[in-house]
């Protein structure tokens, strides 16, 4: 997530110096095809054009958003539910379950960072292994959904710990409350990753962008002149950064510089959750030389 003010130069060139470059050389072809051969445009048809599609543009973005702002509630949900199920395990169980305690603190933290891995498409071997023992992180990662196998040893745990006199039932049943708080989360998180927003959202957009992208240099030509390849170029950089828009945010969890910054966010809980325990923790994510906080 780009945290600046404003996003870097270079990364704006990098994601808009090739649809600028097309745009342009289009404009110049048609200017130059206006002077050598002059032709009138009627220019009613495109004015509707462009209103409808700004319309159309609008209500994409603001869907994406929503989708986007959704993913970061669900993470906020999930940052409280691990506080509150460390606090939980540090208050409930007794000192001689020391061992048991900081297992079930530890188990948050693996199963955060490999539900960040799922989202984005990665492994989550690694992190996964760094909070495990090697029996808990190979029974884990057997699994096809890592997290929810986490998520459900955790809950073999708790049980244990009932059992063996560690905690009452209704200490049981406050644990298994914050762990259903999190599988819904996850489950609302599982949703927007593997729902698109529909195919018609993404498929006329784009087409109807580029479309009037091609038609502005020919209803500009005839009022701008020598200038359309200016004009023309600008006004339809306004229409693809409306639809990158869209783009950008349709996935929170795709890893881009756009995204959600999951990687910071799981830092969060696993300082909070390590603090809580006691042990040392490593110091919070700081955005890059960009300004991009992963």
């Amino acid at each position: 997530m780009i945290v600046t003010a404003t996003p870097g130069i270079k990364q704006i060139i990098r994601e808009v110096w090739k649809p600028l470059a097309l745009l342009f050389v289009w404009d110049v072809i048609v200017t130059v095809t206006y002077f050598l051969m002059p032709f009138t445009a009627p220019s009613l048809p495109l004015t509707l054009f462009g209103s409808a599609l700004v319309l159309f543009l609008g209500f994409r973005s603001n869907s994406a958003y929503q989708r986007w702002w959704e993913g970061r509630g669900l993470w906020g949900l999930m940052i409280n539910a691990s506080r509150n199920l460390a606090r939980q395990a540090r208050n409930f169980l007794p000192e001689e379950a020391r061992t048991e305690k900081r297992g079930l603190v530890k188990r948050q933290i693996a199963y955060v960072h490999a539900l960040r891995c799922q989202l984005r498409r990665q492994k989550p071997d690694s992190d996964v292994a760094r909070f495990l023992s090697k029996g808990d992180a190979d029974l884990a990662l057997a699994r096809v959904n890592v997290a929810n196998g986490i998520l459900d040893g955790t809950g073999r745990r708790i049980d244990e710990a009932r059992q063996r006199g560690w905690i009452d039932t209704i200490q049981q049943a406050a644990m298994e409350a914050v762990l259903v708080d999190i599988a819904n989360a996850q489950g609302g998180m599982e949703r927007l990753k593997n729902t698109p927003l529909p195919v018609q959202y993404r498929f006329f957009p784009t087409l109807f962008t580029h479309l009037m992208c091609i038609l502005l240099p020919i209803g500009l030509v005839e009022t701008m002149g020598l200038a359309t390849p200016l004009g023309s170029t600008l006004a339809g950089l306004m229409f693809l950064a409306v639809l990158a828009i869209g783009d950008d945010l349709v996935d929170p969890f795709d890893n881009s510089p756009h995204d959600l910054p999951l990687s910071a966010m799981c830092r969060t809980i696993e300082i909070d959750l390590l603090q809580a325990i006691g042990d040392d923790a490593p110091p919070p994510m700081r955005p890059d030389k960009e300004g991009i906080l992963w």
